[in-house]
């Protein structure tokens, strides 16, 4: 399912990055988390166009693959790497199923993953396959819709975004409507984890200092906007992220 929400998207889901939010909090915001990754191999769990997988190996990685369940996400991708060969590859796969890898990964990164699961079995099967994929000691990025977010606060268009609540609450989480609000708009049903899912999931899959991480905006953001743009986003962040180790 999750697969076919964004077959029809393809090239356009670059767009994405240049919205305020992406640019200026997401994108500077998760590279930061990940930090240093010279000489180093990276699994990307959901890459979408590849745009991580391409600012990974720009910044040094050893090896980086690439993973998405949506098949044109992986020719989209795969795309941008013939037409400026960087190195890096791409699979069709789902993280609930993913395979076996004969060398383990030095990081996995996953921004938005778990936002289309089933169920918080799926969720908690995907865990225990990242954390398989990894080394001992390696570490896991996450980005992904923020489980205390208030949807009665102010809109988020300015940013670039709407995430509206549909009024509906599974095992999983709230199931919300996020609309990127580029021309055309493109909507998606989501339904992101809660707080709990989330630790629970990575605990029972055997990852260790689940750490919370504010998504905070850059100071090229700052520069841009003022201060005062982003005063919503302060009182009520959407987004946020998370490390822990395998």
């Amino acid at each position: 399912m999750s697969g076919q929400l964004y077959d029809g998207i393809g090239e356009a889901f670059e767009g994405f990055k240049n919205l305020p939010l992406a640019r200026y909090g997401e994108v500077p915001g998760f590279l930061g988390l990940v930090g240093d990754v010279e000489g180093r191999s990276v699994l990307d769990l959901a890459s979408g166009t590849g745009f991580y997988s391409r600012e990974f190996k720009r910044r040094g990685a050893s090896h980086v693959l690439g993973v998405d369940i949506s098949s044109a996400m992986v020719e989209a991708a795969r795309a941008r790497e013939e037409e400026d060969p960087l190195g890096v590859r791409y699979e069709l796969g789902d993280v609930a199923e993913l395979r076996a890898f004969e060398e383990p990964f030095d990081i996995a990164v996953a921004v938005q993953l778990f936002n289309y699961a089933e169920d918080v079995a799926t969720i908690e099967r995907m865990c225990r396959n990242i954390h398989r994929s990894l080394a001992a000691g390696a570490e896991f990025f996450a980005f992904g819709q923020h489980p205390d977010f208030r949807f009665d606060g102010p809109s988020l268009a300015k940013y670039g975004f709407l995430c509206e609540s549909l009024g509906e609450h599974t095992e999983i989480g709230p199931r919300v409507r996020i609309t990127a609000l580029l021309d055309p708009p493109i909507s998606f049903v989501a339904n992101p984890p809660g707080r709990e899912v989330w630790e629970r999931s990575l605990r029972a899959a055997g990852f260790t200092g689940t750490t919370w991480v504010p998504l905070e905006i850059s100071a090229a953001g700052v520069r841009e906007y003022g201060e005062e743009f982003w005063d919503d986003y302060a009182a009520n962040p959407p987004l946020t992220m998370l490390r822990c180790r395998a």
